[in-house]
């Protein structure tokens, strides 16, 4: 029986330590993420007892709860209603120092997840869009190949392509919304980036080119509208404020974005570019290996939304993203070692049932309901899932480096849901068939390693009572 998502709502912010103490709310795929004031508030415990949640991962200064697709959208709206009910949450008292009471809490916040973290927020707003066009333009391009609904095609490439022409203005917008500027400030700012007149500029001896730079010196110029923005709160008089603040932040970071930002994010993006190239053509079973090994532990961790950008600015420069569907191999290692839990603890019908219900999600690639109720909790089967990932992505990788490279046209989705997304310097049916060589691999190997080594002296035995 679904759980209802108003009663789950309630529960995750008592846990959370009331409406007062969420100070922002928001979700992906499946996590709904609360920023909150005092991290030492939150029952992490609790939160993970609830009926429905799937997981928690705490990360310094907020909580993620994993719901699952579907659920996770209604469970935020409710939030998101209560906390707003609630009101603002009361001034907490100063300690002896003038800060906050508890500064103790922030200790697990360390600078680089904080950083992961709010890029995090400024990506996962976009997905939805970012998924939606992705498949368009893949629908588009099978029709466009197969030469069918001609009139057609070029109102679906618009309807495809107008989101990804002006993503920097999105980025721009959140960017300065997440580190506290006027958010169509940082959009303004951004959509320099993008304007087709910037043709006539030239830095460093070379006229720009719209786009330079794509979604890295969206946020570069954000961040830079969002610090000016600031300085001149400070300084201007309230009566000129609203004329000058927003002249000043426009002027200086749209002139630096011109005649700095945008080249050298343009050489960042190429760099990137080259590097995951070269990376497949040089190495790719290994980079293949490590990288679908390791993806399982950066979901874990909530740290895996941090990729977006990398994602995003290769989707710019090719057309797709070659790093995606190696990384969707440790999806696969997971199924795989869930069904070799499956057949071997035969006799455990809970934890059976949580595999029959969590495998079709994990089938399309999402993966938080088997690590969370199925893998992590029996500690082997998370390490010999991680060795079913590595050898999908060995397999892909070992395709990239003879020249058949496998790409994502959006994010998101993995697993089967990527099969629409699929693109390659071969064409989709090599795509398909590289990505699904990859796919059974990393079951086959994440079932053997598990069957074989994914559980202790003891529970084998219990398995053959």
């Amino acid at each position: 029986m679904r759980n209802d998502p108003a009663s789950t709502a309630a529960a995750v912010l008592a846990r959370a330590g009331g409406p007062g103490n969420v100070t922002s709310v928001a979700h992906c795929m499946t996590r709904l993420r609360l920023g909150v004031a005092d991290p030492a508030a939150v029952d992490a415990e609790g939160l993970r007892a609830l009926p429905g949640v799937l997981g928690v991962v705490a990360d310094g200064a907020g909580v993620q709860i994993v719901l699952g697709p579907g659920v996770v959208e209604e469970v935020t709206a409710r939030t998101e209603a209560l906390v707003r009910e609630a009101g603002p949450a009361p001034a907490r008292p100063a300690g002896p120092e003038g800060g906050v009471e508890a500064a103790a809490p922030r200790r697990e916040a360390t600078p680089v997840k904080a950083l992961l973290r709010r890029v995090a927020n400024v990506f996962v707003p976009l997905i939805p869009a970012l998924i939606g066009c992705g498949v368009l333009a893949g629908l588009n391009g099978l029709l466009l190949n197969a030469g069918l609904l001609p009139a057609l095609t070029p109102a679906l490439t618009a309807v495809a392509s107008g989101f990804m022409a002006l993503i920097a203005v999105f980025v721009g917008h959140n960017t300065a919304k997440e580190f506290g500027g006027t958010p169509v400030l940082g959009g303004a700012v951004a959509a320099v980036v993008v304007y087709p007149g910037v043709a006539k500029v030239t830095a460093f001896g070379v006229h720009l080119v719209p786009g330079q730079g794509g979604v890295l010196g969206a946020l570069a110029a954000a961040l830079l509208a969002t610090r000016v923005e600031k300085w001149c709160r400070g300084r201007v008089p309230g009566a000129l404020d609203v004329l000058l603040t927003p002249t000043v932040t426009v002027l200086v970071s749209g002139l630096v974005t011109l005649y700095g930002l945008m080249y050298a994010a343009g050489v960042v993006a190429a760099a990137i570019g080259t590097a995951a190239d070269r990376l497949l053509a040089t190495t790719g079973p290994a980079a293949g290996l490590v990288l679908g090994g390791l993806f399982l532990p950066l979901v874990m961790l909530g740290l895996h939304q941090a990729l977006i950008p990398i994602h995003t600015t290769l989707i710019a420069q090719q057309g797709y993203t070659v790093l995606l569907p190696l990384l969707a191999m440790a999806g696969a290692g997971q199924v795989g070692a869930a069904l070799a839990v499956y057949v071997r603890l035969r006799h455990d019908v809970s934890l059976r049932t949580t595999i029959r219900s969590a495998l079709p999600a994990g089938l399309l690639g999402v993966g938080e309901p088997l690590i969370y109720g199925v893998s992590l909790p029996l500690g082997r089967p998370f390490v010999t899932a991680c060795a079913g990932g590595a050898a999908g992505g060995a397999f892909v990788g070992f395709f990239a480096m003879l020249g058949d490279k496998v790409g994502a046209t959006a994010i998101g989705p993995s697993g089967w849901a990527l099969f629409p997304l699929l693109a390659g310097n071969r064409g989709p049916g090599t795509a398909a068939a590289v990505y699904g060589g990859g796919l059974l691999t990393g079951y086959a190997v994440g079932f053997a390693a598990t069957y074989l080594f994914g559980f202790t002296g003891r529970s084998r035995a219990a398995t053959s009572t």
